[in-house]
């Protein structure tokens, strides 16, 4: 049986220009400063946790800066073509990362079939970004030193 795309099931969220100044507004809250209580239609509340508070502050960020918000938990696993699609990378350069230990997989078992967690993804996009930041250091460093090449 064919598994269905994990990403195709997660929920995205694409930001309204005309909710823009609140989400703005909203972003630049801190977690253990606000509450957060939901009014249901029957009349009762319920306040939600500072965890749930945390993750509607940093989505409110993105979503004030223009970029959908698509809301999966760190521990799904994923396909290599799911993760060459959020990563942006072809299926073969991911397959590559995976072979090379980059990107942590696991077999399915008795198959083939490689699975990757989601927090193991986020971890190697986060070590690619800091790699990239220090590249530009040095090399804005070199530029502004003068040195002869």
């Amino acid at each position: 049986m064919a598994r269905s795309s994990v990403l195709a099931q997660a929920t995205r969220v694409t930001p309204r220009a005309s909710n823009r100044n609140v989400l703005t507004e909203a972003s630049l809250m801190r977690a253990g400063e606000v509450q957060v209580v939901l009014r249901m239609s029957d009349g009762r509340e319920l306040s939600l946790p500072s965890e749930l508070v945390e993750v509607l502050i940093a989505s409110a960020g993105e979503l004030a800066d223009g970029h959908a918000v698509t809301v999966l938990a760190s521990e799904v696993q994923l396909t290599p073509a799911e993760v060459a699609e959020l990563l942006g990378f072809s299926r073969a350069f991911v397959v590559r990362l995976l072979d090379s230990g980059d990107i942590p997989s696991e077999h399915l078992p008795e198959s083939r079939h490689r699975v990757v967690r989601l927090a193991d993804v986020l971890a190697f996009q986060a070590r690619r970004d800091r790699h990239g930041k220090g590249r530009r250091q040095i090399a804005e460093a070199v530029d502004t030193s003068e040195l002869p090449y």
